[in-house]
């Protein structure tokens, strides 16, 4: 994966001063879009479209040094207009083009390159289970996005569910693993940036048909899972296997991301405090390796 993360960025520079979609940066290294895009922002902990947007414009700055004029690279590197340009280059550089221009001004962004870091010796247990279509049943609301610490939303969302919803959890709960999970979907940004909202379910898993309209649900097809089980304090273990998930694991596995639609739960010690034993379930498939 390493590889083909520098050869993106290989693409990337060639294609700077081009008006290309960024699915097409997976697609050259053959990988899907989705997989590329987390495990990216796993690691520079930014957007794949926030790094081309920086070195589109390290390299306008550049260009503007060099006595371009600022209509020219406005277009050269995909502006609708000069005005639009201007209002982009100001708000990352701090100073309009022709000022970065007059005063031979440049702020770099560099190119990323990918390396390996050899460093601790932890070993990630998981294990790959197939398993056939089911459907989460449970109860959602709309929280904010938080990837650290305790989501209070989340904890208000659990403090509203009716002796009548649990009863329908526990009489329809009926594969594995038979625990109530915590399902997060529906990110404003498919789950690449810690802002917006997204739905979080908590729930069971079913294969009946008959669930009470008094629970909601949401249909998974047959696919492989991934499942990392981890045991610390909590939430603090379980968010952090979560972040090697992505940016260790799938760097050096054979399988990719399936889809962002992952879940987990939790099961608390009774004698010690704020401690747990989790599960994370993440869906996958085989890597294609060319």
């Amino acid at each position: 994966m390493l590889k083909k993360l520098n050869e993106a960025m290989d693409y990337i520079e060639e294609h700077l001063d081009e008006d290309f979609s960024l699915e097409k940066i997976a697609e050259h290294v053959h990988v899907s879009d989705l997989h590329f895009r987390k495990i990216f922002f796993a690691l520079t902990n930014m957007s794949l479209g926030e790094y081309v947007k920086n070195r589109k414009l390290s390299k306008a700055n550049q260009e503007l040094l060099q006595g371009k004029s600022v209509t020219e690279i406005a277009f050269r590197y995909g502006y609708q207009s000069v005005d639009g340009f201007s209002r982009a280059f100001k708000k990352w550089s701090g100073m309009l083009p022709s000022e970065a221009a007059k005063l031979q001004q440049c702020k770099f962004f560099q190119k990323l390159s990918f390396v390996v870091t050899i460093k601790g010796g932890d070993i990630m247990e998981y294990k790959i289970i197939e398993k056939e279509a089911f459907r989460f049943a449970g109860v959602s609301k709309r929280v904010p996005m938080q990837f650290e610490g305790v989501n209070l939303e989340i904890v208000k969302l659990a403090q509203s569910i009716t002796e009548q919803q649990r009863n329908e959890m526990h009489r329809v709960q009926n594969t594995t693993p038979h625990e109530i999970v915590n399902v997060s979907y529906e990110s404003d940004t498919n789950f690449l940036e810690e802002k917006g909202e997204l739905t979080h379910m908590i729930g069971v898993l079913t294969t009946r048909e008959d669930v009470s309209d008094c629970l909601e649900t949401i249909p998974v097809p047959a696919c492989t899972w991934a499942v990392f089980p981890n045991e610390g304090p909590f939430p603090f273990t379980l968010q952090e296997t979560m972040a090697k998930i992505y940016s260790e694991w799938f760097i050096t596995s054979d399988y990719e991301l399936l889809s962002s639609f992952s879940f987990s739960f939790a099961k608390m010690d009774a004698e010690r405090k704020d401690y747990a034993y989790s599960e994370i379930w993440v869906p996958i498939k085989k890597r294609d390796n060319k």
